[in-house]
């Protein structure tokens, strides 16, 4: 019983200074104003000894399915026995999931202990920046320059890095992937990466680098050009989706569906691939062809058992996922209007065109109305809430555009998150299918995810 004390009382104690770290990099300039600099993180990695050339890096961006794609990517490396790290953002419930070893979040003692050794040199590196006149490192820079850290402190063979936004100046481009994957690229913070797909696609082709291969989904033609025209000046060789690799096949099951694939150097035929949505076997056909850009040029077939096992236990969390299926609970990060528009078809391709209650929040800088009428057809009621971000659109702001484009008598309000979950289960037919489906917003799902946590800890 004393050990159990013990042991409680040591993941209490590294559950604080977790905590602390996360609180550190709170005082910063928040990520969504990520500054287009690269030459504060370049600083900051040198002093460190260039954490970040101590592994070689897959590097991913796009505007969605970006997690999911590394998700997918690490565990198929993990499969082959190599020690992975892999870096993505924002985080659903807690800070750790952003940087994974061997496909865990990392340890709040790691963290703690990682941070400690390099925060004088992320304050040497804030001093210097005051005395130009410049802002310190930002949440984003610090968070890159302490993932760096952690993984060659592991150290892992490879790490998957998903950018944070756009890609040239990004802080996670002081790294040289060997691959450079795109996933779907549309317009998302057009604040900071412009208004138009030239724009967009221009910054996010800044990740590729000097001989690097480079992969890219499905594109509009305007953002195709510019990785084309990126890969031409630098790449060892391009391929897209249609071309190099495609889905030739998905057939939706109760877990999620069935999928072939031909990629870059074969076919894979009939794998079990456990989450929902077409997109995913996309986002998964884009995985396996990196994964073979990476271990072989793009000429070596990945075994079958290798692939087969890692599709089996893969998961996205808070991406098309089942949290109860009495009654159908549907968590989706979708936040932009493309993202919403693959929601929309997902429920009516994998799960039959339900009666859905929507329950939905959105941030401020997103195009509310443009996501609201995308999910128009695929919601029979929304009720409004409230997430935890303090960059949220205030509830009742927020139920009355959606009254303006979904009608009136659909929409209605509840600003506490549990409280709006509810209200939804209630809303639920009897004798037909239906489901509540969380969506709008990343902070919303990570909300309902910590309930069904509590919840479930309750229950234990």
């Amino acid at each position: 019983m004393s050990d159990e004390f013990d042991k409680f009382d040591d993941e209490q104690y590294w559950a604080a200074k977790g905590r602390e770290v996360e609180a550190a990099l709170l005082k910063r300039v928040p990520e969504n104003q990520i500054r287009p600099r690269l030459e504060p993180t370049l600083r900051a990695t040198a002093l460190l000894g260039d954490p970040q050339k101590a592994y070689r890096v897959i590097h991913v961006t796009g505007t969605n399915g970006k997690t999911s794609t590394a998700r997918f990517i690490e565990r198929l490396l993990r499969e082959h026995g190599l020690r992975t790290g892999r870096f993505t953002s924002p985080h659903l419930v807690k800070l750790n999931e952003r940087m994974s070893l061997d496909g865990e979040p990392v340890s709040d003692e790691r963290l703690f202990n990682i941070w400690s050794e390099i925060e004088p040199i992320i304050e040497m590196v804030d001093a210097e920046l005051a005395t130009q006149g410049d802002e310190p490192l930002t949440f984003f820079e610090a968070l890159a320059v302490l993932g760096f850290s952690i993984f060659a402190d592991a150290p892992v063979d490879v790490l998957v890095l998903e950018v944070g936004m756009g890609g040239e100046w990004d802080s996670t481009n002081v790294a040289d992937g060997d691959v450079a994957v795109f996933t779907p690229i549309s317009i998302d913070h057009a604040d900071r990466l412009g208004s138009t797909l030239t724009e967009i696609a221009k910054t996010k082709a800044g990740i590729i680098k000097q001989d690097a291969i480079v992969l890219s989904a499905s594109q509009e033609p305007e953002a195709f050009e510019q990785l084309e025209a990126k890969s031409a000046q630098l790449a060892e060789k391009m391929t897209a989706y249609g071309v190099g690799f495609e889905v030739l096949s998905s057939e939706p099951n109760i877990l999620g569906q069935t999928v072939s694939l031909r990629t870059l150097a074969g076919e894979y035929h009939d794998l079990n691939l456990p989450v929902h949505g077409f997109y995913q076997a996309e986002n998964a056909a884009l995985a396996v062809a990196a994964v073979e850009a990476f271990l072989g040029g793009g000429e070596q077939r990945i075994m079958d058992d290798v692939v087969r096992a890692a599709f089996a236990d893969f998961s996205s969390p808070g991406r098309l996922q089942v949290v109860s299926r009495e009654p159908l609970v549907i968590l989706d990060a979708a936040h932009n209007p493309q993202g919403a528009q693959s929601l929309a078809k997902a429920l009516k391709d994998n799960f039959g065109s339900p009666y859905v209650v929507g329950v939905i929040s959105i941030l401020a800088e997103k195009n509310a109305r443009a996501l609201l009428s995308e999910l128009d057809d695929s919601l029979i009621e929304v009720i409004v809430t409230q997430s935890s971000s303090d960059r949220v659109i205030p509830a009742e702001e927020l139920a009355e555009l959606a009254r303006e484009v979904l009608g009136a008598d659909r929409v209605k309000v509840q600003p506490n998150v549990q409280w709006a979950l509810a209200e939804a289960q209630l809303l639920l037919p009897k004798g037909q299918a239906a489901a509540v489906v969380v969506t709008g917003s990343i902070t919303l799902v990570g909300d309902v995810l910590k309930l069904k946590q509590i919840e479930a800890e309750q229950d234990a």
